[in-house]
């Protein structure tokens, strides 16, 4: 792709690529994991942006590339869910619940006998 549109588009993935800086800097202070993972999904949807804009100047097979990362992307989300609640169950408010045995069998999860 040529012309005035090809160099805009250019011009927007260079300037979401300048934007990724800020992510990725949160990706290596943190304050916690869940901000370093927010912004290591916001790393994933860049870059799924960067693609998609050069998809027409660098050829359609970017956009190949582009859904495999967001697949990746969501996937990640999902593996930092899972292993931030106890059980690995991925159900953080679990992690809140009372230990009680009356709520408990409530939920059915006590044998009866």
């Amino acid at each position: 792709m040529s012309g005035w549109l090809g160099g805009w588009l250019l011009l927007c993935a260079a300037g979401v690529l300048a934007t990724l800086g800020a992510a990725l800097w949160r990706v290596w202070r943190g304050p916690a994991r869940a901000d370093r993972m927010m912004a290591a999904q916001l790393v994933g949807t860049g870059g799924v942006a960067v693609l998609l804009l050069l998809a027409p100047a660098q050829g359609w097979a970017a956009l190949d590339v582009a859904l495999v990362l967001a697949i990746l992307a969501a996937l990640a989300a999902v593996g930092f869910v899972k292993a931030s609640t106890p059980d690995g169950a991925g159900a953080p408010e679990e992690a809140d619940a009372p230990a009680d045995p009356a709520t408990d069998s409530a939920r059915g999860d006590r044998d009866v006998a």
